[in-house]
């Protein structure tokens, strides 16, 4: 079964052709980087705008990769929620057009069900259940995956994103957009203790995440030194922050693989690909015995791959949208049609 992934949900404008859930046959991604650099972040309007002028592209660009036509195609999912809004409607519109003129059936697809599916394809044998911590720059969340389409959310940020608060800790620190990546980059070879930042905790669940401490005092030490005429080492500076972040990560997730048993961890979203988290996470699962898998890098970010993958489970567990399917900016996984 073929299925066409669309995705539109920030910066990136995406298509592929994925057949049976695991095998990618196209997968073409146009970025916006480049043009909201200059800004240091995305800027929604021009976000949306973007979108329109490349999504026929990038849709005519995967099937013709994929080697076949619209009419080879079994299903279209396209992702609808969470995101921003003006992004996600200019790829909700073109799928319910594309499915309205073909007859060919249209799946609504959560993005962060999709960035857990992104494994599916870089782990033909990975299966549900499983726990799955997803990490990007607008969710952090723990999830107890028990199916392809059976989410329970047992921990959550109460506040800023793991993503969010990396990206404006480098922001702060004068590195370019994205954000997370670079902060990675500057951080290798850096000393994590070289600065001290606070612990957070969520008292009522142990299990939830809190960043917005973590972002203030990282701006805060920044803006002083700066004040005072001291000179940051980025590297120190950063490889600290990124330490304190890894920190809260992981220990949010022993206390889950010691809650629910898990024998398997997967790690999902943009944030998954950097690379202090990754090597911590092989320790921790080492530690207790747990299978760990990582999305190929390329897959870490936004794509449609992910989107096409997860769509195929939605499709065979009867999801289905029709013309009157709405972009959603905000949605927990467990929601859907």
């Amino acid at each position: 079964m073929r299925i066409l992934g669309i995705e539109s949900s920030c910066d990136e404008t995406a298509a592929a052709v994925v057949e049976d859930g695991r095998t990618v046959l196209s997968n073409i991604v146009s970025t916006q980087i480049e043009k909201h650099k200059i800004f240091g972040g995305v800027v929604p309007e021009i976000a949306s705008r973007l979108h329109t002028e490349s999504i026929c592209y990038v849709v005519n660009e995967a099937l013709k990769k994929a080697d076949c036509t619209l009419s080879d195609v079994d299903a279209i999912a396209v992702t609808y929620a969470p995101g921003l809004i003006g992004a996600l409607l200019v790829g909700v519109n073109y799928a319910k057009g594309l499915s309205f003129s073909s007859g060919i059936p249209l799946v609504p697809v959560h993005h962060l069900r999709s960035h857990i599916a992104a494994n599916y394809i870089t782990h033909k044998n990975l299966e549900p259940p499983f726990l799955c911590l997803v990490v990007s720059g607008g969710n952090t969340l723990l999830v107890n995956v028990k199916g392809y389409t059976d989410f329970e959310i047992i921990g959550r940020t109460r506040d800023d994103a793991a993503g969010e608060a990396l990206d404006k800790a480098a922001r702060t620190l004068g590195l370019p957009y994205p954000g997370g990546v670079n902060l990675d980059k500057a951080a290798q070879g850096g000393d994590v203790n070289a600065y001290t930042f606070p612990k957070p905790r969520v008292s009522d669940n142990p299990l939830d995440f809190s960043f917005s401490g973590l972002k203030t005092a990282v701006i805060n030490t920044v803006h002083n030194a700066s004040q005072k005429g001291e000179e940051l080492n980025v590297a120190n500076i950063g490889a600290s922050f990124l330490n304190a972040v890894v920190n809260s990560l992981e220990t949010n997730t022993e206390k889950a693989i010691e809650l629910t048993g898990a024998k398997t961890l997967v790690l999902a979203g943009g944030v998954s690909a950097n690379s202090m988290l990754r090597s911590r996470m092989e320790k921790l699962a080492k530690k207790h015995g747990t299978d760990v898998f990582f999305p190929e890098l390329p897959l870490c970010g936004d794509n449609a791959a992910m989107v096409a993958a997860q769509g195929y489970y939605e499709y065979l567990d009867g999801r289905r949208g029709d013309m009157s399917l709405n972009a959603a900016a905000t949605m927990d996984i467990t929601e859907g049609i």
